[in-house]
């Protein structure tokens, strides 16, 4: 009775918990971000609690993120609550910026409070790692679906290339109209085609992601826990500093002001080069402008201790949240299982594969740990932009790897979207 749920002793986690029943009950839960944030930090906390003391689940499928997206994909999907309760929550979670607000305090902290040596020693040899799981996944799609009397071409463009491009807005979308320009078919046809790849790639790459923090477990080699470069120099050593607590409460709001004002000037930069026709997601600019400012070390440590603080604050109480959320509003269940088909399985199992084996392999060449650069520069390939980055990297218990999770997720997948600029005239 004294362990805490949601920072609240059991007694009074279970009030909450009938508190919520019973307004689904007279379908009164409040709409917008307080009945929303009510919902999604009780019950994702209770779904996480499950999830992480639930056998094989906890050992090999990451856990209670897996519990979390998938019961919420089925409460939307079955329509378990009140169709207002799901809609108000649907709606906090995609137009009212949660996830956005998230991934801000996580990629701004996470990136500030960073050893600045390990980050650009890091950052140098990160883009061959991409290549190499992107190379690898394409490649082993491609021979795999010759045994399924497919050609290469098709295994390539419909399955690898999507699952490989960064998600839906900022992979699948462009991907199709790229498809359209070239194959002059409607891009609404082939984002029909594209869609039940992303879905599924990205359910296997959360999978995947607790099959490797297990892998970790057994083979401790393979590993640095977290710890993206491997080396004996103390100096490049990542520090985890999971329990930071900010000793002034107006600090937490600092936190939030430095972490939205980096995603503001991602935005601003995203507009003005987008004028120009360079079109970089906003999440990729504040990566790099993050990046810059901490590389050059012109950021005060007492802005960097604040950012890190707040990230933190933000990791260990909304991560729950979040995984139910994305579960309820990102993930589709009809899609997925439309592509359950034992041969769509498998070429989806071979482009994770590809990937993670191609971004382990070179990971390993340049200095990394095979683990984390699969985690980084393969699954945080292959799923579903900052939504599956943050599920992924809860799976396999690394959330400290953000930073490189969003530049696959930003930078990589418009890498794919040129390279599916040149490969579709090819192929078809």
């Amino acid at each position: 009775m004294d362990k805490k749920i949601a920072g609240l002793k059991i007694p009074y986690f279970i009030i909450a918990c009938v508190v919520i029943i019973v307004s689904f009950i007279f379908d009164v839960l409040p709409k917008g971000m307080v009945g929303a944030f009510l919902f999604l930090i009780v019950f994702g906390e209770l779904l996480n609690l499950i999830g992480n003391h639930t056998p094989i689940i906890k050992t090999y499928l990451g856990g209670g993120a897996i519990v979390s997206i998938f019961l919420g994909a089925a409460i939307t999907y079955y329509k378990w609550l009140p169709a207002d309760s799901i809609k108000s929550i649907n709606t906090f979670m995609t137009k009212g910026g949660f996830l956005d607000f998230y991934i801000a305090a996580l990629i701004t902290g996470s990136i500030l409070g960073m050893n600045r040596k390990l980050l650009i020693k890091a950052a140098i040899r990160y883009l061959p790692c991409i290549l190499g799981s992107v190379i690898m996944a394409l490649l082993l799609v491609g021979g795999v679906g010759l045994l399924f009397g497919k050609s290469v071409g098709e295994s390539i463009a419909y399955i690898g290339i999507p699952i490989m491009g960064g998600g839906m807005g900022a992979g699948a979308v462009p991907i199709s109209k790229v498809f359209e320009s070239a194959l002059n078919i409607p891009s609404e046809t082939i984002l029909s085609k594209l869609v039940p790849a992303v879905a599924l790639g990205n359910a296997t790459a959360i999978v995947a992601g607790g099959l490797l923090n297990r892998l970790g477990k057994v083979k401790p080699s393979l590993t640095g826990n977290g710890q993206l470069v491997r080396s004996n120099d103390d100096s490049l050593k990542a520090e985890k500093k999971e329990n930071i607590i900010l000793e002034d409460v107006k600090d937490y709001g600092a936190g939030i002001v430095i972490a939205t004002a980096f995603f503001t000037f991602g935005a601003i930069l995203a507009f003005l080069f987008g004028k120009v026709g360079i079109k970089i997601h906003s999440y990729a600019w504040m990566i790099i402008s993050v990046v810059i400012v901490k590389a050059a070390g012109v950021v005060p440590e007492k802005i960097e201790h604040v950012a890190e603080g707040w990230y933190n604050f933000v990791a260990k109480n909304f991560t729950s949240a979040l995984m139910l959320g994305i579960g309820m509003a990102y993930t589709n269940l009809g899609q997925i299982f439309e592509a359950f088909t034992p041969s769509y399985v498998i070429l989806v199992l071979a482009v994770i594969i590809g990937a993670i084996t191609g971004a382990g392999i070179v990971g390993y060449f340049v200095g990394f740990y095979p683990i984390e650069t699969a985690l980084t520069a393969g699954l945080c390939m292959a799923n579903m932009g900052g939504t599956g980055d943050v599920a992924v990297l809860t799976a396999a218990d690394r959330m400290e790897l953000m930073p490189f999770a969003q530049i696959s997720s930003r930078l990589g997948g418009a890498l794919i979207i040129l390279l599916a600029s040149i490969l579709v005239p090819i192929f078809f």
